[in-house]
């Protein structure tokens, strides 16, 4: 992880909400959920606010052998987004203690915001990660 991650940088990203992320459908093999609202899931908006931060992380990454997982998650969902709209997502790193960063995210859609919190990633080794999920895999009661 470059040195240069730091409190203070800022970054932004974007992304065109698509039918798959509505509450119907992802969740569409619950029968009650295809009856609720054709809006932004909340469990998909909390993936969309954590890959804003993965975007806004690589150029300080020696990707893809540095990758980094996501920790924690605090985020309010605001406001109801309906399929076509573009998000503008800004985060800030607020907070880099080791291989842990922590940041402040917020999101808007075309009219209002929609989301704001606190999201936490953990800087891994690729390899050494996926070797000790494979140790975990060959010791699992299956």
């Amino acid at each position: 992880m470059s040195p240069e991650l730091q409190p203070g940088l800022r970054f932004a990203w974007q992304y065109t909400v698509s039918p798959r992320a509505t509450v119907p459908q992802l969740y569409h093999d619950t029968p009650f959920c295809l009856d609720m609202p054709d809006v932004l899931a909340t469990g998909y908006m909390v993936g969309m606010m954590e890959l804003a931060c993965v975007h806004g992380m690589l150029p300080f990454l020696d990707w893809p052998r540095e990758q980094s997982l996501g920790t924690m998650v605090n985020f309010q969902h605001l406001a109801p987004t309906p399929p076509g709209m573009t998000l503008r997502i800004e985060g800030e790193v607020i907070q880099v203690d080791g291989p842990r960063v922590r940041f402040k995210v917020q999101a808007w859609d075309e009219q209002e915001r929609i989301c704001e919190g606190t999201h936490e990633r953990c800087v891994i080794d690729r390899d050494r990660f996926n070797g000790r999920v494979a140790k975990k895999r060959r010791t699992a009661i299956v």
